[in-house]
Order: C-alpha cells, then structure tokens, then sequence
C-alpha cells in the first residue's frame, strides 16, 4: 500500500484515475495544478507520483525544478502519446515509466504492483556495486576492466527506469547476460524474462512465436498459442539479433512500440501488452538500414539508449578472472580443484578471442577434461599465432593504408602512402566525386575499417557513410 499524488488538470480524467488507484489499496491525492500540487507534495510526500506535462500554470517538468520534493517518489509521465522524445525526455529526469493517455487499467495495475521507492533502488545498487568491488562480479557480468565499468555505470542509470535499451557488441560479448542484469536491477525483475533469438527462429513461424496465434489461423495451427509479448506481461521481452527480423514483422514491432498494442495471427482482437523491450544485435544497425534490411524508424525507436558491449580483446585482466572464475564453477560441478599456471594464463592473455567469453569457456572446459592434475598449463590452450583468426590487432590500427582496390583494380592514381605518412595522391582534374571516394576509402582503411572514427573524422553522418561505403561495394 502506498500514497498517490496524481496531477492532471482534467478532473474527470483525475477523478478516473484516482479511482483506478484506489481500487488497488492505495491512498491518493488529486491536484489540478502545480501550485496544488506543491502544496500537497508539502503536507504528505507521495510514494507515487503521476504527472501529466500540460497544466494551466505551466509544464509539469517545472514540478521538478526542486529535486528534493520528490526525491524519494517514483515519477510517471502522462502523456498524450508514446515517443521517442516521451523516453528520452523520462530518462533525463529519472522518471520509472510513462502512462499514454487515455491510461490503459491493466497498464495502471501493473505500474502500481511494482511500486519500489528509489531509495530502495539505489541500496540495492550499493550492495551490486559493493559485490562488484569485493569480487569483480556485477550480477552474471565479470570484469573489472574500465570499458566493462562504463557498461555497468550505463545498467545503473537505465535499470529504474522503462527506457528501451538498444544492446551491440560481438557474437559471445554477452549482450543476454546485461539485459538481464538490467531486467534484475528494474521495478519488473519478479515478472518474466524471455529471451528470443530473432535469427534463430524459422521465418514462417516468427510472427506467430512472438504475437502467438489463434486456432486454425494456419494449418498445423490445432490450439491457441500465447506469442512471447503475452508470456512476458509485465516483465522484459529480450529480441536478441533484432537485425534479422523480417521486414514486414519489423513494422508490427513498430506498432507495439508505439501503441502498446498487438493482434495474435488469425484475429481481430486487440491486445495490450506491458513489457519492456530490450533488443540486441551483434551486427552494424546503421549498415543493415543502409542495406534495407532494418527499417530506419524501428532501429531510431529501439536505440533509446545504447549500450556497447567491448570485445575481450579490450578487456585487459579481464580474461584472466573470467577464466578463473569458469574454473571455479567447473571445481564446483565436477568436484576437486584446478588452477592455471603463469604460463598458462599469458597464453590466455595473448590469444585474440574472435569468440570473446563464449569461445574463452569452451577453452576453458576442454583444458579442465584434458588436465590430468591440479594444474592447468599451456598444452590444450590456444596457440599463440592462432591471434590471426580474430580482427585487426589494435597496434596495426590507424596505420597508414592504401584505399582497397575497386572491382580488383587499384587505381594507380592513388598512391600507397609509407609508414607514418597519411597521404594520397590525385591528379589534377580528377573528378570530384571520384576524390571523395578516394578520400573516403583511404580514412575508412587509415581507421582501421573502424566507420564511427572514420565518420567523425571525415565530419560526415554515420548515415551517409553507410551510403558511401554500399555505394563503392565496401
């Protein structure tokens, strides 16, 4: 049971939703303005606070302007609309969720069934980050490394509040495990987790897995079938490899985005789901909307707040303690105890890791069986020249390179610059479409294929490098 501060300038919007709070135990307050509710907010501190942006004496924002009046409430928007600018707007300000007018009951049940004040929150990141400092664990995540404490300083700040979070980074980064980590810091971590691999599911079964289907909507279709958006009600909905969904189911995603709403396959009945989305891909977004193959709109409306996971390469003594701590859950499950030799843990460091941690547990499992004592040297570890196998060391990065050859021909135009020299030549009177694509290219390969440095220091948008790059077939 809490205490409800709704602000809402309609009153028989007020006295609607006041009702709806009421029926579920809690006591609540109604103000029509920001001047009532200061005043209200003065004589008892709500626990929850609804806020509704358009007042007659202001912007509900301006509500805020003090933090200490609501400084241990949780915030919701109400708003007109679902947007982009509505989320990035609510996580600006710490808000938990925002409510689309007209408010949904279910939706409204649901926020109120997860009322945790944010100091309860912000303990329980305390004891996360106390554990994390004591053992180098931050819930299922390991490392210690400073590109892993950016990602954990990013699932602090998201986790309270109902933000879309868009994750990217390489296949076995373990882009899951920081969904959940978000999903288990967050006002919804008692309600389902459901984690779906959208590349892995057969494309004529997708739509039917995610939105479910009614019976007889299609042969083989003997029964109802509740899709992933009903089974995660009220909790997250996890769309790893987003970048594979199908186009025309990537437009109904849209809408739920959007509208809160879906239809099974095979009905007319609107459904209304509340979940929070966190989508995942280990591909380039920008580039696969410059291939067509994701809609512009849906990666804007997933990529809210982006989270990019590091390789393990970047990773530093990261791989030595998440190497040690499989052989710690290993010790556990068979029995006995193993450790790794110096030795043994330089060649670890030294391997390049195209299979980041998934591949280094799998290394790691296999030397556990092959070891015949307690100790664990180099013998059934990686070879060392096996670096080869994964991307572009970091010491050959930003290294002076000739443009790659168009249609296997190399322009003789353009001239390899030497070690150290960052320089092309062109002729005079070349075109001046042909000198942008000479430029573009040899930044492109003087970044090391790396397009978001390429683009910053080309000035250009990461878009129109997309473009470029489909254009000259790269």
């Amino acid at each position: 049971m809490g205490h409800t501060l709704i602000v809402e300038d309609d009153e028989d919007s007020a006295r609607m939703i006041a009702a709806l709070v009421a029926r579920e135990g809690h006591t609540v307050m109604c103000a029509h303005s920001i001047a009532a509710a200061r005043r209200l907010v003065a004589m008892q501190r709500p626990d929850l606070l609804l806020l509704d942006l358009h007042l007659p004496d202001g912007s509900g924002f301006d509500l805020l302007d003090d933090p200490e009046i609501v400084s241990d409430t949780m915030l919701v928007l109400m708003t007109g609309q679902a947007s982009l600018e509505t989320s990035i707007r609510a996580l600006r300000i710490g808000a938990a969720d925002y409510l689309v007018k007209p408010i949904n009951p279910q939706h409204l049940k649901g926020l109120l069934s997860r009322l945790i004040a944010p100091s309860q929150l912000r303990a329980e990141l305390d004891e996360v980050q106390e554990l994390w400092r004591e053992t180098g664990r931050f819930g299922h995540l390991i490392g210690r490394s400073q590109p892993m404490q950016r990602v954990y300083r990013q699932i602090s700040r998201v986790a309270g509040t109902a933000v879309t979070v868009f994750i990217h980074g390489e296949s076995g980064t373990g882009k899951e495990l920081v969904a959940r980590a978000v999903h288990d810091l967050s006002r919804r971590r008692e309600q389902p987790f459901l984690a779906v691999n959208c590349g892995a599911l057969s494309p004529h079964l997708v739509e039917s897995e995610i939105f479910g289907h009614e019976r007889g909507s299609f042969t083989g279709a003997e029964r109802q079938h509740q899709g992933f958006f009903e089974r995660a009600h009220g909790g997250t909905l996890f769309l790893d490899e987003v970048t594979e969904m199908p186009l025309e189911l990537q437009v109904k995603l849209l809408r739920v985005l959007e509208s809160g709403t879906f239809m099974r396959v095979g009905s007319t009945q609107v459904q209304q789901t509340d979940v929070r989305i966190i989508a995942a891909t280990n591909r380039d977004a920008g580039e696969a909307v410059a291939r067509g193959t994701m809609r512009e709109d849906l990666l804007y409306r997933l990529n809210v707040f982006p989270i990019g996971l590091p390789p393990l390469r970047e990773r530093g003594d990261d791989i030595a303690l998440i190497a040690t701590s499989f052989l710690q859950d290993l010790a556990r499950q068979e029995g006995g105890s193993k450790h790794f030799t110096p030795g043994a843990l330089a060649r670890l460091a030294a391997h390049r890791w195209p299979g980041n941690v998934r591949e280094l547990r799998n290394v790691v499992q296999r030397a556990w069986v092959m070891a015949s004592g307690n100790e664990i040297d180099e013998e059934w570890l990686p070879a060392a020249d096996s670096a080869g196998a994964g991307p572009e060391p970091e010491a050959t990065r930003g290294r002076a390179l000739a443009p790659p050859p168009i249609n296997g021909q190399r322009d003789a135009a353009v001239a390899p610059p030497e070690a150290g020299e960052d320089q092309i030549v062109i002729e005079v009177g070349t075109q001046l479409a042909e000198v942008e694509r000479r430029v573009i290219l040899a930044t492109y390969e003087r970044c090391g294929r790396h397009k978001e440095r390429t683009a910053a220091l080309l000035g250009i948008s990461m878009k129109t490098l997309y473009n470029r790059l489909k254009e000259y077939q790269q």
